[in-house]
């Protein structure tokens, strides 16, 4: 039930991120959803992989380059699901920081045990 719960709070976070960045645009709520799901799928797989092959350059760059993973893989995702629309890398960048900080938020702030 939880996993069900984080899944839409991610889908509402990506409803609210084009309201903050005109560069990211999300058509509908199932688009919305779809997305949400393929980016956790890929955060889980594709991400520990991208981490271990770019170590040293991500030891290099004191960690900053996780950054540049994040948007790469919201860069990839947006050009995989239809109605998912991302301007260009820093764009992809930037919405993943977002979207990032929205989900904890409001994961945060509706989730919370009592």
């Amino acid at each position: 039930m939880r996993l069900l719960a984080i899944w839409l709070v991610n889908a509402l976070a990506l409803l609210a991120l084009p309201y903050l960045m005109h560069t990211v645009t999300v058509d509908s709520l199932g688009t919305a959803l779809l997305v949400a799901l393929v980016l956790g799928f890929a955060n889980t797989v594709l991400r520990p992989a991208l981490l271990l092959l770019t170590l040293p350059v991500t030891v290099i760059s004191m960690g900053l380059f996780i950054f540049v993973i994040n948007g790469l893989l919201f860069w990839g995702v947006a050009s995989m699901v239809d109605g998912f629309h991302v301007a260009g890398f820093w764009s992809a960048v930037g919405g993943a920081l977002l979207y990032s900080v929205i989900s904890w938020t409001l994961s945060t702030l509706l989730l919370q045990k009592s």
